[in-house]
């Protein structure tokens, strides 16, 4: 077996109908599909919810789960919450530069412009405490390659030290040493 794309990835959200108006007017998605139901199909539990899907671009998906009847949410307190997030390629560093802009705008706190080498990032919240990130792609093949060529060992030397393996540190000097 292959895996052939992401069908769709799920959340949990507070509110099904602010969640889609958010992603819609600042993320620019479309609202593509609804499902509600009393009980939940696999496993005939009695669980009222509200599924939403948003078109990610390209086949890509985006789900949430509004569940009136459970506790509210919350996230993984024993996690950062900068671990866990969705990112989101868009096709430029100036489609980038001018989201963060309008998101500001709107009164959305961003993080960034972050400069990974191979791409730029920004990170913001979504309504529901989601951690979002929009990246641009800036990277040559050259620097692919060389990323590549260092995974496997930088993986295992991990795997033995659970120390940050040094193979890649070139990524982040421009980011690490803005600081000095």
């Amino acid at each position: 077996m292959k895996i052939e794309r992401i069908h769709h990835v799920a959340y949990r959200c507070k509110d099904a109908k602010e969640t889609v108006e958010w992603y819609v007017k600042h993320l620019n998605m479309n609202f593509v599909l609804a499902i509600a139901e009393d009980q939940v199909p696999s496993t005939k539990a009695p669980d009222p919810y509200m599924h939403v899907f948003l078109d990610a671009g390209q086949g890509n998906v985006l789900a949430f789960f509004e569940l009136p009847n459970s506790p509210a949410m919350g996230r993984d307190e024993n996690t950062p919450e900068w671990v866990q997030h969705i990112a989101f390629k868009v096709d430029s560093v100036e489609t980038l530069e001018a989201t963060k802009a309008r998101l500001e705008a709107a009164g959305i706190p961003v993080v960034g412009v972050t400069d990974h080498t191979i791409f730029k990032s920004i990170y913001f919240f979504d309504p529901n405490g989601h951690r979002v990130e929009l990246a641009a792609d800036v990277g040559t093949p050259d620097m692919y390659g060389k990323l590549d060529a260092v995974k496997w060992d930088m993986l295992n030397e991990w795997a033995q030290t659970k120390r940050a393996p040094k193979h890649a540190a070139w990524m982040h000097e421009k980011e690490f040493h803005a600081l000095d």
